[in-house]
């Protein structure tokens, strides 16, 4: 039978409201469209601008003592989930659109108690579904799904630098072109590498000649943010070095930008050469030290109206509190600007998986000319901030974007500290005002150490939303 079409991959990112992608090893989508406050006080406009429910399907029962990241992907008329059940058991699910039935397909892969062990998917312009995941400093792993269900499993792509990876991730050149991506190494000592597919001899091999990013020599690791296709074209990237395992030890938030995934440059278009080391200083935005309140989590890269980037992050400020900024490249120079006023600190360390307690949402333009910040902050809450275009102070509160009904961002477990989770659709339905989420529900890290008391598995399901007229 066959499970899905052999036509050309469409990818597009989901039509989101606001985003942010926090970071902690695993990497969870957290929807910051709007907070409770923001909602009661909202007016009646604001409130048709609620996503409407057009159909929910159930997935399957899934691990919910930790977050692992899952993923969904939407190809032409079918729908894939990569995720793991009840059993910790590694699946892939797949359905036609508009049934409610699954083909599940178990892969021999289980769950560690790490969130670091994400699963990632593509499809290649052949209709084969690639599929990684399940890896912290470990062998890689790799499938490749035939249409017609047979799967592949393969332990290497190009057999080399693939016994310690983590942090999978597929994407796609303008070409349409499949790269892989992934981290060779350890947290603290650690190198990310490019492969590129060829799918017509169905074999991987080198896209770059050096890493992209090498802190290996001076026992640093590079934690990126992306590539993300940017307005202008471009793929952007923004990361931090850390020194250690130990969470604190970020430092040097920096970018680079390229029209091809091969050739970077810096913000103001100097060459870059690979690999990018932590003694380029060119491509350092903010040189954040040690201990200063920076961290692999709740960072984001946005841009304004004239499609100049802005890089967001939290450090402490000269008090030692906590607080979200922003830079942005004007006038052959980053300029640097505090959006938040809190008084808090979020003191974090050690190693192993966090809760996120600070994040920082990608800056995008809204009508009015002016710009707009999703945030969190474990005290004062999570909203969206409305910054002036020039200076990119905080000048208000918006309500600006399509948000899920408050039922749905609400957890349905009696048990404390169960948290909501949402993955946006990684491919294409083909309908423009269509979005596909995936939710469902678990505790929080526990620094990659099994939990105590193990709750009952969470239903996961698909959503399919419909942005209001």
């Amino acid at each position: 039978m066959t499970i899905f079409s052999r036509t050309e991959d469409r990818r597009r990112s989901p039509m989101d409201c606001l985003m942010m992608t926090a970071t902690a090893g695993v990497f969870l989508t957290l929807s910051l469209c709007l907070n409770e406050k923001a909602q009661a006080e909202s007016s009646s406009a604001d409130r048709n601008r609620t996503l409407k429910v057009a159909n929910v399907v159930k997935v399957d029962q899934v691990m919910s003592a930790i977050p692992i990241g899952f993923d969904l992907l939407t190809h032409n008329d079918h729908q894939f989930t990569a995720y793991y059940n009840k059993n910790r058991q590694l699946m892939v699910a797949v359905r036609k659109l508009g049934s409610e039935k699954w083909k599940r397909i178990q892969l021999p892969e289980r769950a560690p108690w790490d969130s670091h062990n994400g699963v990632t998917m593509a499809v290649d312009r052949n209709g084969e579904l690639h599929v990684s995941g399940n890896m912290h400093v470990g062998p890689l792993n790799y499938y490749r799904i035939q249409p017609d269900g047979t799967i592949k499993q393969l332990n290497e792509m190009t057999g080399r630098n693939e016994n310690r990876v983590t942090y999978p991730r597929f994407l796609k050149t303008h070409e349409g072109r499949l790269v892989f991506m992934y981290r060779d190494g350890s947290s603290g000592n650690g190198r990310r590498l490019m492969n590129i597919y060829d799918a017509d001899r169905k074999t991987w091999s080198r896209f770059l000649d050096e890493p992209l990013f090498d802190g290996s020599k001076q026992d640093m690791n590079a934690y990126p943010h992306g590539p993300k296709h940017g307005p202008d074209g471009r793929f952007h990237i923004v990361w931090m070095w850390r020194d250690t395992g130990d969470a604190a030890t970020n430092h040097d938030i920096s970018y680079i930008r390229s029209k091809n995934l091969r050739d970077w440059e810096t913000a103001g278009g100097e060459p870059v050469q690979l690999p990018v080391t932590p003694e380029n200083k060119k491509v350092v935005v903010d040189p954040v030290p040690s201990r200063e309140g920076l961290i692999n989590m709740g960072f984001a890269l946005g841009f304004d109206h004239r499609k100049r980037p802005i890089v967001s992050y939290h450090k402490y400020d000269e008090e030692g509190k906590s607080q979200i900024y922003n830079a942005r490249w004007e006038e052959d120079e980053w300029k640097i600007y505090r959006m938040s006023s809190w008084d808090v600190r979020w003191d974090f360390g050690g190693g192993g998986s966090i809760p996120s307690r600070v994040g920082a949402g990608p800056v995008r333009p809204v009508e009015d000319g002016k710009l707009a910040q999703p945030y969190h902050h474990w005290k004062a809450g999570d909203g969206v901030a409305l910054l002036d275009p020039e200076t990119l102070r905080k000048i208000g509160e918006t309500t600006v974007g399509y948000r899920k009904p408050s039922e749905l961002t609400e957890s349905r477990s009696n048990i404390e500290g169960m948290k909501v989770h949402w993955t946006g659709d990684s491919g294409s339905s083909g309908q423009n005002q269509v979005r596909y989420e995936l939710r469902w529900e678990s505790l929080e890290p526990n620094r990659d150490r099994k939990p105590d008391t193990i709750p009952k598995p969470s239903t996961m399901e698909v959503y399919k939303f419909i942005q209001p007229s």
